[in-house]
């Protein structure tokens, strides 16, 4: 337990260190707070030796009204600093978690693609959305305002203090206790605050899963069970927040005793001091048991509001250190190559290269390769051969274990990665279109590619005329992951996408096997008009469409089993040949 607590105060150091930035704002709003704190502390002071002189002892009515009008310039000036507190804090808090969320966006868009293929979505949404959104509540609603109750709390006991010191103890009588309620609820809270949040990222994760898949679980009619699952992990949701009530439900009540005891306390008091015709050193003791009421008021407030915002700051913690998880992760490809000055007409040579989704499983084995510039090179062999594996090392979205590949003379792994990716295209089976118009699917929001670009790209594959028959043209919102459009219409986009990006390297990855025959005549021009003139890597599924590559590769299990043009490989009567037979004759 101590090992967790020392890890929060660590997480809690780090997370205000953010607050630097914004000294200024941190000052005014912790400002307002020590002038509230001060204000309040004395306003039962003053209140009291108004009771004394001018109510009790019937001095000087005017000063009577004056000390009330100062009384209740005291209590608007208060609410003015609680609204400027108010805003400077959560100023401070929308800036922090702003710069925070930036952070965590930059990092996790730099990951390798190996991350995202072992994290869920809903995981990743959660610590960029909801757990973000708790942190800020640390300096909106938690940090500043902890400080502002501790410094009234250490006002009003300094003036108690100062006026009776002893029927200051004798209402401080139940704080040992309080104290005591404090702690064990803390620890409650603490584990109800972490039973939360696996809770909140196991809901996410299970909604956005069934969201993006409900074809799936409405093809298969799992909707009730799916539902079950859901009424399930909705049920720990809902006992996670239930655990975190129960704390507070008994908490609150306590401190509301306590405080009752205190104030008890003083009245006994105050009526044995009536009884005994004990005076006050002001005169009387009305002022003082009126001050001090007022006084145990405002100092349980701080106390219950303490162990409430203590709450937040917990959450908020619980919640960075995930945040900070991420932040921590080195899961980037490095880029430790600087070199722009490449060639890209060059050969793409791989030596010796070995390659593990995870250590030593290797999907790809002593891969010797060389891809000659302006040539068509296809991949074939069967699912899992290690197709995809290749393209994704030539675009660096993995690394490989061992052995190198290299573009002309130059390691690629020496070459800067954003200009080596910006030189390369790939079109993937699985187009993914963002709920944007066309225009922003194919340009990605680069201000360099004129609307004239894009109309001339999707000319020259056969697409200008489907877009301009659909509503606002190129400015037509496809949807989300482009839904509203045929399989064929969202690949021939995709085309496009290459096309107006002009990249030195091409990559088709399965470009049509999703879609029907008319689409696949279209697309079939496009790739053609693509891969006229520049390096093309195509990893086909249908062998009909990759008769014509300069080289054909074929793989299985990760080794290179055969490679040539589509006559030498078919009269090798091999492993090539085994594939073109089978799939041809499953198509008769």
């Amino acid at each position: 337990m101590a090992e967790k607590a020392k890890l929060n105060t660590k997480i809690f150091l780090r997370l205000v260190a953010y607050a630097k930035v914004y000294k200024g704002i941190f000052v005014l709003a912790f400002g307002a707070g020590l002038l509230i704190a001060a204000s309040s502390a004395l306003r039962p002071k003053f209140i009291g030796e108004m009771l004394d002189k001018y109510v009790v002892h019937g001095q000087d009515g005017q000063m009577l009204l004056t000390w009330t009008l100062i009384i209740i310039g005291m209590l608007i000036m208060e609410s003015v600093l609680q609204f400027a507190g108010s805003y400077f804090s959560n100023l401070l808090a929308q800036n922090i978690v702003r710069d925070l969320r930036k952070k965590l966006y930059k990092h996790v868009i730099s990951f390798k693609m190996q991350y995202f293929d072992r994290t869920p979505i809903g995981a990743l949404v959660t610590r960029v959305v909801s757990d973000l959104e708790a942190v800020s509540q640390v300096f909106s609603s938690g940090l500043i305002d902890i400080m502002g109750d501790i410094i009234t709390l250490l006002f009003v006991l300094g003036i108690m203090v100062s006026v009776n010191a002893k029927l200051t103890l004798l209402a401080l009588l139940p704080i040992p206790i309080l104290l005591i309620a404090t702690r064990i609820f803390a620890r409650a809270m603490q584990k109800s605050f972490q039973l939360e949040r696996m809770q909140v990222t196991k809901l996410n994760n299970f909604v956005q899963e069934r969201i993006s898949g409900m074809a799936i679980v409405q093809l298969f009619s799992r909707e009730k069970q799916e539902y079950a699952s859901f009424e399930e992990i909705n049920k720990g949701h809902r006992q996670a927040h239930i655990n975190a009530v129960w704390a507070f439900s008994i908490f609150f009540p306590v401190v509301e005793l306590l405080s009752s005891l205190s104030i008890a306390f003083l009245l006994v008091w105050g009526a044995f001091q009536v009884g005994g015709e004990t005076i006050s050193i002001e005169g009387s003791i009305y002022g003082q048991i009126i001050s001090f009421t007022l006084w145990i008021n405002m100092m349980y407030r701080p106390i219950r509001q303490l162990a409430d915002k203590f709450n937040v700051l917990q959450r908020g913690t619980v919640r960075a250190e995930r945040v900070f998880e991420i932040l921590d992760l080195n899961e980037h490809v490095q880029n430790n190559g600087s070199d722009t000055n490449v060639d890209f007409n060059k050969d793409i040579r791989f030596q010796n290269v070995y390659f593990a989704y995870k250590k030593e499983e290797y999907v790809l084995k002593d891969i010797d390769l060389t891809i000659e510039a302006g040539s068509t090179v296809a991949f074939v062999g069967a699912t899992g051969a290690g197709k995809s594996s290749i393209v994704n090392l030539i675009g660096r979205f993995y690394d490989f274990q061992k052995g190198n590949i290299f573009l002309g003379e130059k390691n690629i792994q020496d070459i800067d990665l954003k200009h080596l990716r910006s030189n390369i295209s790939i079109v993937l089976q699985d187009v993914f279109l963002f709920s944007d118009s066309i225009h922003n699917n194919i340009t990605l929001g680069d201000p360099n590619v004129t609307r004239e670009q894009v109309i001339e790209a999707a000319k020259a594959v056969n697409a200008h005329q489907f877009i301009i028959k659909l509503p606002n043209g190129y400015d037509y919102n496809v949807g989300e992951r482009g839904g509203v459009l045929s399989v064929g219409q969202r690949q021939l986009i995709s085309f496009i996408r290459a096309y107006v990006f002009q990249p030195k390297v091409l990559i088709l990855d399965e470009a049509t096997s999703s879609v029907d025959d008319q689409s696949e005549e279209l697309i079939q021009e496009a790739t053609e008009k693509l891969t006229k003139g520049r390096t093309s890597i195509v990893i086909a599924h249908r062998l009909s469409t990759i008769q014509s590559a300069d080289k054909i590769v074929v793989l299985e299990k990760g080794e290179i089993m055969e490679m040539g043009s589509h006559l030498e490989l078919m009269n090798k009567n091999a492993y090539y040949k085994n594939l073109h037979d089978m799939q041809f004759s499953g198509d008769k």
